[in-house]
């Protein structure tokens, strides 16, 4: 192994977290010609304005975004890079039910959105939350800590440092993903938090490619997740020449995963829709997240340029920040922490009042520990059966 390598490529791993996420929270939820219309185009850096900063506080949950603030998808991704660093060895849901609950519902930090110290608990949303519901408060089976749960893409969006301790063995992130994200998520929303780890394992491999990195993806996912993330794929290959096109990009891939979505076009849910009986969000083997295969097809479409790939991901509106969070973590891990603006990471780093490299440094520590661990009994297993 190249130490080296393997601490740039983990770094690219934390700041693709950090600034799809911090690119993508002042658009959440808008839509494509929202964005446009409101920034004049689209945002390219995290020095924006959230759109709803103008409004009252209770409209924007008492909330800020903007100019660099980092949301709960790279809070939750630096409290299970904590866990690691606690425990030094593999995880499943027992960790979940432990460390992670001790991180999320039991550890004060700077909440950036809040500009206060707080529990991360408090800023979660409600499928977030169900965590500590069945942990802490329920005292379930961690293994059935998922269950009853909204699904949705919370567990994918922080998973990715199981692909980190698992360099080059898609199989085994995917496995310890889902043995992990169980105590969260269930259905198709566990399922993206496995095939996401795959992605980045596979990203750690000598030699990598987008192409091997989508391969292994696709190896590893089942029914409706598998079956999205083809038709993206395929879909993003016949746009190729026409990716230049944004809104055009944007119109084919949601029609793609139309068959797929839960959601559909109901993204934002109202007041005027409370109690209807709906669809969205049930647990299905024939549905997909949306955010997973949206991040994949950009950055099939932009391989040349992983950085546009993050860019156009979250201009393409709706959970952007999450789908900017899985592009980056993939092109992060692929390509090294190069691939960020310097000015871009600093930015994030004094706004959210983060120190980005200091937990990479922490965690690469306790991930190196990990594979040094995995090394040696994968040793002894080929000592133990060499003979039969």
């Amino acid at each position: 192994m190249n130490r080296e390598r393997f601490l740039d490529k983990l770094r690219g791993v934390v700041y693709g977290t950090a600034f799809g996420d911090a690119l993508g929270a002042p658009v959440e939820r808008m839509t494509h010609e929202g964005i446009l219309d409101f920034y004049g185009g689209p945002v390219t850096t995290v020095q924006v304005k959230w759109f709803k900063a103008d409004l009252p506080a209770v409209d924007r949950l008492n909330r800020m975004r903007g100019y660099g603030i980092v949301t709960d998808d790279t809070l939750m991704t630096l409290s299970l890079m904590n866990v690691y660093c606690a425990v030094r060895r593999h995880i499943d849901a027992f960790d979940m039910a432990t460390e992670f609950v001790k991180e999320i519902g039991y550890r004060p930090r700077y909440v950036p959105e809040f500009d206060r110290q707080a529990l991360i608990l408090e800023r979660l949303f409600y499928p977030e939350k169900h965590i500590f519901n069945r942990h802490a408060l329920a005292n379930c089976d961690p293994r059935e800590g998922g269950m009853g749960n909204m699904v949705n893409c919370g567990a994918a969006m922080y998973i990715a440092p199981v692909g980190v301790v698992n360099p080059g063995r898609p199989r085994a992130a995917y496995n310890e993903a889902i043995d992990f994200a169980a105590g969260h998520q269930l259905s198709y929303g566990l399922e993206a938090a496995g095939v996401l780890a795959a992605a980045v394992a596979a990203a750690f491999t000598n030699g990598a490619t987008l192409d091997t990195v989508l391969d292994a993806a696709l190896s590893v996912a089942k029914d409706g997740t598998r079956n999205a993330i083809a038709a993206l794929l395929e879909t993003a290959e016949n746009l190729r020449q026409q990716r230049e096109e944004k809104a055009l990009v944007v119109h084919r891939l949601h029609e793609a995963l139309l068959p797929y979505s839960p959601v559909g076009e109901n993204f934002n849910r109202c007041e005027q829709r409370a109690g209807l009986p709906t669809a969205n969000y049930t647990p299905s083997r024939l549905f997909a997240i949306e955010e997973l295969p949206i991040a994949l097809a950009y950055l099939s479409l932009w391989r040349d340029d992983p950085l546009q790939a993050i860019v156009d991901g979250v201009n393409s509106g709706r959970d952007a920040d999450s789908i900017g969070v899985m592009a980056g973590v993939i092109a992060g891990a692929l390509h090294g922490s190069g691939i960020f603006a310097p000015s871009e990471i600093s930015a994030i780093d004094q706004k959210s009042r983060l120190s980005l490299d200091a937990c990479c440094d922490r965690f690469g520590e306790a991930a190196l520990e990990i594979i040094a661990n995995d090394r040696r009994e994968a040793a002894a297993f080929a000592a133990a059966v060499q003979d039969l």
